[in-house]
């Protein structure tokens, strides 16, 4: 409906401002060449080409980036799934260091999500690493998000300066971006988040795991056999994780729904 579409607009101007960015689409080539090499400075290493970035745009594809002033702060990519699914997967999105906690990031998201709605797309997905759970809280509590997937190794190993050797185990994140909680979370609204009970179970994840890899390697390692022997086996059974606590980690309902 136009009013969704309104509101979606609405909010994610709304968060650009107090963010202090102006979100705009990817449209030339030098936009394209500042893009990678903010990739590049978060990552250690370019995640796409030029070229193929500039061939997803032309193809109808999302990417934007958040601008402080003239400054590339924040980038955000994705591409549409098959045509039945109706949905855009966000292959990459991230943010300069040291603008953690500015709330550029969400600017982007819900960017993309007044992006998406205006074309008739309903759903956005995109992965993420378990282990990391400042991430885990901002999808699933502050976008509304929920997991539906776990997908071990998912990418093999990357050896970027995130990643590092590790194995990348992702969660797929559905972010259904009509639904009551979602709606909720992006114009800033209180919804309820389930408190678990008999049928519910929780699984830790490390408070900070980037300062742990570089501190104590085997012990990161350490928590990725932890968390997947716990929470893979959970989901694939037909466990819905429903919330992220920073001190208690994944809630996971067992019951069927």
């Amino acid at each position: 409906m136009l009013s969704d579409h309104l509101d979606a607009a609405r909010d994610a101007t709304d968060r650009a401002r107090k963010a202090g960015v102006e979100i705009r689409e990817l449209h030339d080539l030098p936009q394209t060449h500042a893009m990678i090499d903010l990739l590049v400075e978060i990552w250690g290493r370019p995640l796409i080409t030029v070229e193929f970035l500039r061939a997803l745009t032309r193809a109808g594809n999302y990417a934007a980036g958040a601008y402080d002033g003239d400054r590339l702060v924040g980038v955000a990519i994705g591409f549409h799934e098959e045509p039945a699914a109706r949905t855009l997967h966000s292959h990459v999105a991230g943010v300069a260091p040291g603008l953690g906690g500015r709330g550029v990031g969400a600017a982007l998201k819900l960017h993309q999500r007044a992006w998406a709605l205006t074309r008739g797309i309903p759903t956005i997905e995109w992965t993420f690493d378990p282990l990391v759970s400042r991430n885990a809280y901002f999808n699933i509590v502050k976008l509304g998000a929920l997991p539906v997937e776990y997908l071990p190794n998912f990418y093999g190993a990357m050896h970027d300066a995130i990643n590092g050797a590790d194995d990348t185990d992702r969660l797929l994140m559905r972010w259904n971006l009509l639904s009551p909680r979602v709606v909720a979370a992006c114009s800033g609204a209180p919804f309820d988040r389930p408190a678990g009970g008999p049928s519910s179970r929780r699984v830790a994840a490390p408070d900070d795991i980037e300062a742990l890899r570089a501190a104590d390697p085997a012990a990161a390692v350490a928590w990725r056999r932890r968390l997947r022997d716990e929470l893979a086996p959970l989901m694939t059974s037909g466990g819905r994780v429903v919330d992220f606590d920073r001190d208690l980690g994944y809630l996971v309902d067992l019951e069927t729904p």
